[in-house]
């Protein structure tokens, strides 16, 4: 049965972006929000609004039992996570499922056993998914370390098990370097994750970060919805990403698919996911399955018709899947530009009220943002404000739209990353696609 009201266990532009899928198949919502969000644009358009406590994340949107009772109290029968935040918690789905309520993704376990980068490479191994070269499971100490650096050889990188967002990385170019790489990570990972579990793989000098859209239901079905290409980043956080991939052929990207279904369905996962590789020499190596909805959702939207939200929500209502792969077409191009309330320089945060806004439109243009003039930003969550995707018929028409959309796009009052991003799409190597998960790093200290 079709769920009927939905919390939507989030907040900003993702909050948004479920509350308009949720109305287009005509299902009630209910935004939950922090005092410091109570005049969010995702609050003022949905059906019903709880205010779950004060603006610290700990004591709101991570706030279980709070969330749990304005599911209660509202008659929610489905919760979605977006993503951040819960989205990948297994015990908060596990509650959810245990109150009788949909969680809006996949099961507790895929979540638990893709959120350990070691038994999650076990995995994908064991069901036919390409990996760097690595260590095979954890490792103990800087011996052993230096053992697997040896057999697999230099430069290597030293992972938290627990990790995400670049923390708890290290590299080791050489030898020498492994035994501080080695401690460091251990630290780092301990600090941020509470675990000091690190594992070892083959670190790739210029490959690109290339990630391919699952979706499957409960009745044994399994798209892809082709890649994403998200090399161009800046300390392991995306900022520009594209569909296709200017590196992949059809060939490629037919095969990839394949291999990537067939891994899925043999571990029965439900609902989106996203498996991340890098890719070097025509190669791909697996690194990670992200069991949510991604950020960068949209270009892949933009270039199927298929609109992965809606289908989220069918398949925690038990129901099939409305396509099935022969049904997925590739058309045109799209790009999306991540824009963060930052200093386009220094990366600083940067909130405060949004004085002036204008959103760029016309033709293939699309803007996910809860922005509006007169938003105050608050100090408190993550920077990102928008993203502006566009969509062209070929990679040239899709680049030169965007630029014109961006040049269109009026936000005052804040600093924002719009100039990093004309910066971008005016760039040469940009316009031709080349370039590799370094390049961006590389650019900005030149530009600086």
């Amino acid at each position: 049965m079709m769920i009927n009201k939905v919390l939507i266990a989030n907040r900003g532009e993702i909050a948004l972006r479920i509350h308009r899928a949720c109305k287009e198949m005509n299902i009630s919502t209910v935004a939950i929000h922090s005092e410091a969000d109570r005049d969010a644009m995702h609050v003022r358009l949905a059906d019903e609004s709880v205010c779950i406590g004060p603006a610290a994340s700990v004591d709101s949107y991570l706030n279980i039992p709070a969330i749990m009772a304005a599911a209660e109290i509202t008659g929610a029968d489905g919760i979605h996570p977006g993503y951040g935040f819960l989205s990948e918690n297994a015990k908060f789905a596990e509650i959810v499922e245990a109150h009788d309520i949909a969680f809006i993704g996949p099961t507790a376990e895929h979540i638990r056993l893709m959120g350990d980068k070691i038994a999650a490479k076990d995995a994908m191994i064991r069901t036919g998914v390409p990996c760097v070269p690595g260590s095979d499971g954890g490792v103990a100490d800087v011996a052993e370390a230096q053992k697997v650096a040896k057999q697999i050889g230099y430069p290597v990188i030293i992972k938290a098990s627990a990790g995400g967002g670049g923390r708890g990385m290290k590299v080791a170019l050489t030898p020498d370097e492994l035994e501080t790489a080695f401690r460091t990570a251990r630290t780092e990972s301990k600090a941020a994750f509470g675990d000091d579990a690190v594992y070892i793989e083959k670190y790739l000098q210029k490959p690109r970060h290339i990630e391919i859209q699952v979706i499957a239901d409960t009745h044994g079905n399994v798209v892809h919805l082709g890649e994403r290409d998200c090399s161009l980043q800046r300390r392991h956080q995306k900022v520009f990403e594209e569909a296709p991939s200017p590196a992949l052929t059809e060939s490629e990207r037919a095969e990839i698919g394949k291999r990537v279904c067939a891994s899925i369905k043999k571990l029965g996962y439900r609902g989106v996911g996203t498996i991340e590789f890098l890719w070097e020499n025509n190669e791909f190596y697996f690194i990670e399955m992200n069991t949510r909805l991604q950020v960068e959702h949209p270009v892949t939207e933009m270039i199927t018709r298929k609109d992965l939200v809606q289908e989220q929500i069918r398949i925690a209502s038990g129901e099939k899947l409305s396509f099935k792969q022969k049904d997925v077409q590739f058309i045109g191009h799209a790009i999306e530009c991540r824009i963060n309330a930052e200093h386009p320089v220094t990366f600083v945060p940067s909130p405060g009220t949004i004085k002036d806004f204008h959103a760029p439109g016309g033709l293939g243009v699309r803007l996910d943002s809860a922005m509006y003039t007169g938003y105050k930003i608050p100090p408190h969550y993550d920077s990102l404000i928008g993203k502006l995707i566009v969509h062209g018929m070929t990679r040239e028409e899709c680049l030169l739209r965007l630029k014109r959309a961006l040049d269109e796009m009026v936000i005052s009052g804040v600093e924002t990353t719009l100039p990093l991003h004309l910066r971008l799409v005016e760039n040469e190597d940009v316009a031709k696609g080349e370039y590799d998960i370094h390049w961006l790093e590389h650019f900005l200290a030149r530009e600086s």
